[in-house]
């Protein structure tokens, strides 16, 4: 319920700003004056502002929405030896990476994961389950916790937020070049939208939706390389290589993280849908790269 909750929240945030945000430019809609063809101009904008607007919205909210949906703690003052390692770890490799010390959290999980998310990288949230904590050794837990930082320094949170705003946007805006045309050619509505528009356009996005998240997960996936190599630097290479390997003792055990995070943690769980949909390089390519870095 938390989660259809956030979603919710997300959503109806994301109408209102961009509502208000086509309100200001004096937004008329998408048909032209006779109400007949579509203004190709204006119908841009709108998806543009909607696609973006979805993103941003949810980068803005990613910390929260993180921390509720996963039930992470924030350690705010250590209460063991554990947590005041984490906390000191986290910071050491902060100031090296040259970014702001983010928030440290602890979610009860019986997986190896952590994530990283925030809005900037000097404004971000690192977690690590309580599974991983357990079972890595300290240097390799450091690694992944250098891997974590390594997607912050790169500004990996807002730079997917772009990609995934663009992608969004063209979706939004073919998908009703789509459904204008079954409205026009096929059910000869001559004047505004009748319902076989908006039931094309539906399952328009649909289908380009899943087509284009290809390049998003193309995009994530070029991320972990990076990030592997930040954990290799800011951490020790043989550590970074040594936890890929004990994930890869795990694979196929569910990543039991929001789809939402998914990107953002150092495992992903199994896919069904092929190498093209999933957000992470399977973990044999990641440690090759580790193997081939000098």
């Amino acid at each position: 319920m938390l989660r259809i909750g956030l979603f919710l929240l997300t959503n109806l945030a994301v109408i209102l700003i961009a509502s208000i945000t086509l309100s200001l430019f004096g937004f008329q809609g998408y048909l032209d004056a006779s109400g007949s063809d579509l203004n190709l101009s204006s119908l841009l904008v709108f998806c543009f502002v909607f696609g973006m607007a979805g993103s941003l919205v949810s980068l803005a909210l990613s910390k929260t929405m993180a921390r509720r949906s996963t039930g992470t703690r924030v350690i705010t003052q250590p209460q063991n030896a554990s947590e005041q390692w984490l906390v000191d770890t986290v910071n050491e490799l902060s100031d090296k990476a040259g970014i702001g010390r983010p928030d440290i959290g602890i979610f009860d999980s019986p997986v190896s994961n952590a994530f990283a998310t925030g809005w900037n990288k000097n404004s971000a949230l690192v977690a690590v389950s309580t599974g991983l904590l357990q079972r890595f050794s300290k240097g390799e837990a450091r690694a992944v916790l250098a891997h974590e930082i390594g997607h912050v320094a790169n500004g990996d949170m807002v730079t997917l937020a772009l990609v995934q705003g663009v992608v969004n946007t063209f979706v939004m805006f073919f998908a009703r070049i789509i459904g204008h045309t079954v409205d026009r050619v096929i059910l000869k509505n001559e004047r505004g939208h009748g319902i076989g528009f908006y039931i094309a356009t539906f399952v328009a996005e649909m289908v380009l939706g899943i087509l284009a998240s290809a390049i998003v997960f193309w995009f994530s996936r070029r991320r972990e390389f990076k990030a592997d190599e930040a954990g290799a630097t800011l951490a020790n290479k043989g550590d970074m290589i040594g936890a890929l390997q004990r994930l890869r003792a795990e694979q196929g055990l569910p990543s039991d993280m929001p789809d939402t995070l998914t990107a953002f943690g150092i495992r992903t769980g199994a896919n069904k849908f092929g190498k093209l949909f999933t957000t992470h390089p399977p973990l044999e390519d990641r440690i090759r790269a580790l193997q081939a870095l000098r």
